[in-house]
C-alpha cells in the first residue's frame, strides 16, 4: 500500500470516527448535539482532541474542556444545544 493511500485511508477513519463519536452523543440521553454541531466542530475534534478519538466520553471531555479554544461556530452551536438540552432536562 502506499503511504498517500495509507494516510487516506486513515483520514477518512479518523472523520468516520468523528462522526460516529457526534452521532452516538446525540443519540444517548445524557448530552445531545445536532447534526450542525457535528458538521461544525468536526475540525475542532481534530485539531484539539484527536488523540482521545474513538473515545466518546473522552472527546467529549475534552471539547468541554478546551470550549474557549473552539471555533465560534462550534462554540455557539454547543453552547445552543447544551442549553436546549438543559431547558429540556429543568422542564421534567
Amino acid at each position: 500500500m502506499t503511504a498517500s493511500l495509507a494516510r487516506t485511508l486513515r483520514q477518512a477513519g479518523l472523520i468516520l470516527a468523528v462522526a460516529a463519536s457526534f452521532a452516538s452523543l446525540s443519540s444517548t440521553s445524557s448530552f445531545a448535539f445536532s447534526a450542525e454541531a457535528q458538521q461544525m466542530c468536526t475540525s475542532d475534534a481534530f485539531r484539539l482532541c484527536s488523540s482521545e478519538i474513538p473515545n466518546i466520553p473522552k472527546i467529549t471531555a475534552c471539547m468541554m474542556k478546551h470550549r474557549a479554544d473552539l471555533s465560534t461556530g462550534c462554540r455557539t452551536v454547543m453552547d445552543r444545544d447544551l442549553a436546549q438540552k438543559s431547558s429540556k432536562v429543568a422542564a421534567r
